[in-house]
């Protein structure tokens, strides 16, 4: 289903970058020094979102090769209690868990399992910046 997803943001890039083309090319026909200008603007913005798009894409695929690898071999981390209805750890919860996974993590700081589950963790916790930054490493550790 996130395939499909992926196939219908790419394709809406594809829409988007035909579109800014056209309006630079309308605007840089206008000939004015406002118009020139936006023609710019386009012409500068329309690369950097293909290339932020393309980040985020490579990212996800990555993680989730690694997320089904390690799903595959039964070492995802497994709530040790319940969730909240919205999937995060209980309050009480977070410390300990985040705690225990990011020692885990330095005790192995070569082994990617290690940090890809303490990014799930993190995660879990609602510590979305540091739970990006530690899949990143486990990406990372998984090229060696």
């Amino acid at each position: 289903m996130s395939r499909i997803g992926v196939a219908l943001m790419a394709a809406a890039l594809l829409v988007y970058l035909g579109v800014t083309i056209w309006l630079a090319v309308m605007f840089i026909a206008v000939g004015t020094p406002i118009s020139i200008g936006m023609a710019i603007a386009l012409i500068v913005i329309a690369p950097l979102g293909v290339w932020a798009l393309a980040r985020e894409m490579q990212f996800g695929f990555a993680a989730d090769r690694l997320g089904r690898i390690l799903e595959d071999e039964g070492g995802m981390p497994q709530a040790e209690t319940e969730l909240t209805p919205s999937g995060r750890l209980q309050r009480a919860d977070i410390e300990p868990m985040v705690t225990r996974y990011a020692q885990a993590a330095e005790a192995e700081p070569e082994d990617w399992r290690a940090r890809f589950r303490l990014g799930v963790v993190q995660d879990a916790a609602g510590r979305r910046k540091d739970a990006r930054f530690s899949i990143r490493e486990a990406i990372r550790l998984a090229k060696r």
